[in-house]
């Protein structure tokens, strides 16, 4: 398997960490989890722990187009070590994307989406060039 296909991996599993994450602030805010109405639940948290389900939501949002743009750069054949490249600075945008939103700090957080998004557009331009 290739890295940025390794990459998407870590892109699928990044909301369910911040799922679980949420779930502890669940419990720790509203002092339980239900798992029966978990998003109505969610919309009761504030602060950091209504941040980390954003967080969450807004990982699930990114991965639809990191999706679409390895699967671009894998079909076309791009070259393998930029786009492994493209791919590793996503998840590490991501990262940070993370942890600055449950943080509040916005501003990187806002730098970190561009850059995530940058990269994405960049595994197209790969695709592009080579297809």
């Amino acid at each position: 398997m290739t890295t940025p296909l390794w990459c998407l991996l870590i892109a699928v599993l990044m909301p369910y960490v911040l799922a679980f994450s949420g779930a502890g602030f669940r419990q720790r805010q509203l002092g339980s989890v239900d798992n029966r109405h978990p998003r109505q639940q969610a919309l009761q948290l504030t602060g950091a722990g209504a941040r980390c389900y954003a967080a969450q939501q807004n990982a699930w949002e990114a991965l639809a187009v990191f999706t679409a743009a390895v699967t671009a750069a894998h079909l076309a054949g791009a070259a393998a070590d930029t786009s492994a490249l493209a791919a590793q600075a996503f998840i590490a945008a991501r990262v940070v994307h993370a942890v600055a939103y449950i943080t509040d700090r916005d501003k990187l957080r806002g730098l970190a989406f561009v850059a995530g998004m940058g990269c994405c557009i960049a595994l197209f331009v790969l695709a592009a060039r080579a297809g």
